[in-house]
């Protein structure tokens, strides 16, 4: 794993992200789309890591903090990439980012019945919060 590369999405990475979310991720989200994606990167450069080997995109995690909590959103690897450590090193460096701005503990967005997700999460040391559900409403008249 020496010469895999994380790093921050950049505005030209916006395209590859949505191709790349659309093989690995699991489920969709109302903002996959080049406006949300770049709106995430324009407000939070240092938010979207990226896991590279040889310029190839292998994994994502979107590591966010508001001051209060730390949210981990969109951890994917690339299927033929897993079980290479490709999401503990994005982990690690979101879990570095959160500590560097005082974040205390981190929680991720995890779909019911995404067994494969559950057991990833576990082995990184995040346990299932059973006090609450997420709560939502669309914000605009389309969104779902």
């Amino acid at each position: 794993m020496n010469d895999l590369r994380i790093r921050p999405a950049a505005p030209r990475d916006v395209a590859a992200v949505l191709a790349f979310w659309r093989i690995a991720a699991e489920g969709t989200s109302i903002s996959d789309d080049p406006d949300g994606v770049a709106t995430l990167i324009g407000r939070d450069p240092e938010a979207l890591l990226l896991a590279e080997r040889d310029g190839e995109l292998l994994g994502t995690v979107i590591a966010g903090f508001d001051g209060w909590r730390c949210h981990l959103y969109r951890l994917a690897v690339r299927p033929d990439a897993r079980r290479q450590g490709v999401a503990r090193a994005l982990l690690d460096a979101a879990e570095i980012r959160f500590a560097a701005l005082g974040g205390r503990r981190g929680d991720a967005m995890v779909l019911e019945d995404n067994d494969l997700a559950h057991s990833a999460w576990a082995a990184a040391g995040y346990a299932r919060e059973s006090r609450w559900r997420r709560w939502t409403k669309p914000l605009a008249p389309d969104a779902d």
